[in-house]
């Protein structure tokens, strides 16, 4: 299974993914990547911070624009170049956050598309928002 190649992805295209951040998810990240900040794992030192609470990872609502662009638009097979993110808002636990990627641009010649990344709370605050360039997966040989 590949996903869409360039001929088939047009400016205006978008898909969304949504998850509710837990605790267990802040854990497993803090595990898997070694980021066991206090501002996210330690809810006596967090109470004291600006955010008064324990605030999940940037990069782990940011993974929630890689799991579109992966699985969905452009898909299977394609090779992420580049990512800009501005972090705007924190992400606390039990937060319900919706990923949007949407096309803004199609290079055909360079078999490169530029993608609008943005996120947003349950509140439709937006927590990231962000720019990503992807070469879609080639067709494949017959």
């Amino acid at each position: 299974m590949i996903g869409k190649t360039i001929d088939q992805i047009k400016k205006g295209d978008f898909s969304e993914f949504t998850k509710t951040v837990s605790e267990s998810d802040i854990y497993q990240y803090a595990g898997i990547t070694g980021d066991f900040n206090p501002a996210h794992v330690n809810e006596t030192y967090a109470a004291k911070t600006f955010f008064k609470a324990r605030i999940a990872h940037g990069m782990l609502s940011a993974g929630f624009i890689s799991a579109i662009l992966g699985n969905h638009l452009p898909g299977p097979g394609s090779i992420y170049i580049k990512q800009e993110l501005n972090f705007l808002a924190p992400v606390y636990i039990g937060d319900t956050i919706t990923a949007r990627a949407e096309v803004i641009e199609v290079d055909m010649e360079k078999n490169r598309v530029t993608l609008k990344t943005d996120c947003f709370n349950q509140d439709g605050k937006a927590v990231i928002e962000g720019k990503a360039v992807l070469s879609p997966p080639k067709k494949p040989k017959e």
